[in-house]
């Protein structure tokens, strides 16, 4: 979450990730804020965290990226470090219109972090630099 953020989602994940360590659940107050301070993707990114669908990829070198599953089924890499997701919605909606912070793939990497249920998956340095230039898959 390093300063991407604004300071009040920041706080947020941070709110989340000590209840839900608690607690195991995320109460309405925080429900109600996740959907307050991201609209409409907040469900359906939830929705994707319910479906176990965000992996992080790691490899040797220390190199890290998220697969997200969509609704649809198509595989989203999105980077953490740059702030990217390559779906439609970032594109249209924060890129162009500057009119969302995320889309709910990269929300749903920030919850399942907070929520601890990201599935981790540790691939090869050379795996790695072909998902990330784009000749290859993990």
């Amino acid at each position: 979450m390093r300063c991407l953020l604004p300071a009040v989602a920041e706080q947020l994940f941070r709110d989340i990730r000590k209840i839900y360590e608690e607690t195991t659940q995320i109460p309405d107050d925080l429900l109600i804020a996740l959907k307050f301070v991201f609209g409409s993707c907040a469900l359906q990114a939830l929705d994707l965290v319910d479906q176990r669908s965000v992996t992080c990829l790691s490899s040797p070198s220390g190199r890290k990226a998220f697969q997200v599953i969509g609704g649809s089924g198509r595989l989203y890499t999105c980077f953490l470090s740059c702030h990217y997701c390559p779906c439609p919605a970032f594109t249209y909606t924060v890129l162009r219109r500057n009119q969302g912070l995320l889309c709910k793939h990269i929300l749903a990497v920030y919850l399942c972090q907070a929520m601890a249920l990201t599935q981790q998956e540790s691939v090869s340095d050379q795996q790695m630099s072909a998902m990330l230039s784009g000749t290859g898959a993990p």
